[in-house]
Order: C-alpha cells, then structure tokens, then sequence
C-alpha cells in the first residue's frame, strides 16, 4: 500500500470531505503519530469520524475520533485490516 504524502494542514479546506460523507466499514487514510495509517470507519456525525486504524505495522489496532482533514479515502486493501468478503 502507498500512503498519502500530503500533510493534513496543507490540504485544501474545499478538497476535504465532509465527515458525514464517509460510512461505516469505509477504508479510509488516518493521519496520527506525523503518518497517514490504514484505517476503517466505524461511526460518523456531522463533526467526526471513530475510526479503528492499524497504530503501526503490527496486527494489533487503535481506535480514535477524528475530523475530516485527517481522513483520505483509501482505495488498497489491508489484509491485516480489511474484512475479507464472503463469497
């Protein structure tokens, strides 16, 4: 997976989605710790996002609340994270 490069604070305020526009289970981009990390939305309101995020490259997982301009949508699957679709 590539991550963004973009730094969250110089992101344009009209290029950021609203965080209501996500929905649970959407793959997102998380920005925490100076790197944007793999993530999964688990809730949203007009003003953030819970979202479960790999904290680093090991199995385990974080979960924090977020605004918007730490948020990307992201396209790569993260098997460590990701659910695997029933077939």
């Amino acid at each position: 997976m590539t991550q963004p490069t973009i730094d969250p604070m110089q992101r344009d305020p009209k290029g950021v989605a609203p965080t209501d526009s996500y929905r649970p289970a959407d793959r997102v981009w998380v920005y925490r710790g100076g790197t944007w990390r793999a993530g999964v939305v688990e809730a949203v309101s007009p003003r953030a996002a819970t979202v479960t995020y790999r904290p680093n490259s090991a199995r385990g997982t974080g979960v924090d609340t977020l605004t918007a301009v730490y948020m990307l949508p992201r396209a790569d699957v993260d098997p460590l994270l990701d659910p695997v679709p029933q077939r």
